[in-house]
């Protein structure tokens, strides 16, 4: 089977996903990191009101533009607005966010002016109209498109819908994902490790992503190699989950009843990406839930996730086209060391990015890029993403780095 570009694998898988259906109704204290499901409108203007954006004093310039001294009328503050009428020759003393009586057009803030003894307030100079108000709708007008569906609910998004008064709004279901692992020679993290055994640190760091992603988790363990647990365990899993990720089993040699169980639930493609690490993925569909197959180096299972599961998780939870495109966003660096690069396939190294002393960024390897040296991903910051055409890269010349979002830092 011929390798496929990770472009156009990406192409091909999302477009086969569908977008979620599920929409729950929560309170905002409850949405955080959930995909909104509607558009939403603003109920309100915000500000409601003319408002001062000093502490000073609100006039009529026009008062000042005939006497550079006012006397003082009252007082208006924060929650505690000036009712009276405003005459010629009169100011307000007024508090940043304080409603701006009528009749006002410029506030001037207290260190243009000055205090005379009998109270009244000498301006230093005549302000333009409008000067220091806030006014109505500046910030969001009513009916005016706040958050568009698709868009994630965070820490600057939720106190924006809070700041309306909206107390509830609708966000798709969280995504349930199962996870398992493939392979004999596996012992679960924080048990015994026997002679000739490793550690599951890929289910361990998947589990962590999906985390970080807001995902239902069911964790189902490493698989023994049997067709019959095979087949039980991708049953149970599309009956309780959305997606299934595995991870091993994959690579050319250990995937025969795999591919089996999978062709006997579903249909299956088996990838071969034309990315280094990860060539070996596995993508498709049980009866009742998609899949993903890592592959079992902890490396590449890492990267595929981050460049392939990580756009298809986001869209299977509601996350628009726009803002998954915008997951993996690409620089352009000078590489400050030799990169070592074999033709044929699109190499994702471990970096290190920073400004040099002209304000230029450069990028470093972090440790050796073999795809079962894990230890680098600690030390780096950005993928050196280097196209499957290029070879060997010399010091000095510009390549493509992919600074890492928040799932990896």
């Amino acid at each position: 089977m011929a390798l496929l570009a990770l472009s156009e694998a990406l192409e091909n898988m999302l477009a086969r996903l569908p977008e979620p259906t599920i929409i729950e109704h929560l309170p905002l204290n409850e949405c955080a990191n959930r995909i909104l499901a509607e558009d939403v409108f603003s109920p309100i203007n915000v500000p409601n009101f003319d408002n001062s954006a000093m502490d000073g004093y609100a006039v009529r310039v026009a008062d000042l533009e005939q006497n550079l001294t006012l006397t003082v009328a009252g007082k208006s503050f924060a929650g505690n607005p000036f009712n009276g009428e405003l005459k010629a020759g009169e100011c307000i003393r007024i508090m940043t966010g304080a409603m701006v009586p009528n009749g006002v057009d410029a506030v001037v803030m207290q260190e243009d002016t000055q205090v005379n003894d009998n109270g009244s307030i000498t301006f230093n100079r005549v302000p333009k109209l409008g000067s220091n108000i806030r006014r109505i709708g500046e910030d969001v007008k009513q009916g005016e498109l706040v958050l568009a569906k698709g868009s994630l609910l965070n820490v600057a998004s939720l106190p924006l819908l809070a700041s309306l008064g909206i107390a509830t709004v609708p966000v798709f279901a969280k995504l349930k994902v199962a996870i398992l692992s493939t392979g004999d020679e596996l012992t679960s993290v924080g048990q015994p490790l026997a002679e000739g055994k490793i550690y599951d640190t890929n289910r361990f760091a998947v589990r962590l992503m999906l985390e970080k992603l807001n995902c239902e988790i069911l964790d189902y363990g490493i698989l023994a190699d049997d067709p019959t647990i095979f087949e039980q365990t991708f049953t149970k899993a599309q009956q309780e989950a959305d997606v299934l990720i595995t991870s091993g089993g994959v690579s050319v040699g250990e995937a025969d009843f795999t591919k089996d169980v999978l062709e006997k639930l579903g249909e299956i493609g088996f990838w071969k990406i034309a990315m280094k690490p990860g060539k070996p993925f596995a993508f498709g569909k049980l009866e009742k839930a998609w899949f993903f197959g890592l592959p079992g180096n902890p490396v590449s299972a890492l990267v595929t996730f981050y460049q392939l599961v990580q756009p298809a998780l986001a869209k299977l939870s509601g996350l628009s086209a726009e803002k998954i495109a915008k997951l993996t966003q690409n620089l352009t660096a000078c590489s400050a060391m030799n990169l070592k690069k074999g033709v044929g396939r699109q190499d994702f190294q471990r970096g290190y990015y920073y400004a040099n002393e002209n304000g230029e960024l450069e990028v470093r390897p972090v440790g050796t890029q073999g795809s079962h040296i894990f230890s680098a991903f600690n030390e780096s910051n950005c993928f050196i993403v280097l196209e499957a055409e290029r070879g060997n890269v010399e010091a000095g010349e510009k390549v493509t780095i992919q600074p890492f979002n928040s799932l990896l830092r």
